[in-house]
This record gives C-alpha cells, sequence and structure tokens, in this order.
C-alpha cells in the first residue's frame, strides 16, 4: 500500500512558477514509477508528466513540454513538479500517482487527492 500527499498548489499569476511536492509513505519509492496528471474543470483528467524509478526517462505532455520539470528523491520518498511560465490554461488540480515499476507501460494503481492549481491572466 503507497499513501500519496501532494502539496504546493496555489494562485499565481501568469508566467509565474509552482514546485509541486508528492510525498509517498507506505513503501519505498524507489520501487514505482510516478507521474503527474490534472483534471481542469470540466474536462477529463489527463497525463502531464512521468518519471521512472531510477530517475530515468523522463515524460511529458506536450502542453507542458519545455515549462514542466519533473524529479525525485528517492531518499526523501518525493517527487517534485516544476512548473514554470504557467497559463491561465495549466489551472488544474494537479494529482500524483504510482505504478509499480514492473509495468511497462506504467500502470497507475495508487493516486493521491490533488492540489489545486490556479492561474490567473
Amino acid at each position: 500500500q503507497v499513501q500519496l500527499v501532494e502539496s504546493g498548489g496555489g494562485l499565481v499569476q501568469a508566467g509565474g512558477s509552482l514546485r509541486l511536492s508528492c510525498a509517498a509513505s507506505g513503501r519505498t519509492l524507489g520501487m514505482y514509477t510516478m507521474g503527474w496528471f490534472r483534471r481542469a474543470p470540466g474536462k477529463e483528467r489527463e497525463f502531464v508528466s512521468s518519471i521512472r524509478w531510477n530517475g530515468a526517462n523522463a515524460e511529458y505532455a506536450n502542453s507542458v513540454k519545455g515549462r514542466f520539470t519533473i524529479s525525485r528523491d528517492n531518499a526523501k520518498n518525493t517527487v517534485y513538479l516544476q512548473m514554470n511560465s504557467l497559463q491561465p490554461e495549466d489551472t488544474a488540480v494537479y494529482i500524483c500517482a504510482a505504478a509499480h515499476r514492473s509495468y511497462d507501460p506504467p500502470k497507475y494503481y495508487y493516486w493521491g487527492q490533488g492540489t489545486q492549481v490556479t492561474v490567473s491572466s
């Protein structure tokens, strides 16, 4: 069992930055591929970024490529999402998820509750 808790969301002006954190407990994070997803009002949940258990193979949605950076610190059991040049269309609840590293492509089984990011124009 893995528990995931996101933090770092908030209100920011367009062009600003936020750094989200996802703290894991229950199992060592090094066993899992970690992903960030987001759900905007009235829209389906969408993939944002992912990173393999060893920090390799970071992937990004086209909409955030070049602006967002995913990273992880397995010693701290934490995954981060640095978000720069934020735009109003980035407004959403950001959710982290974990998939056991044996799955390729990842099968996300554990999900956090999410943290709200609001970008004002």
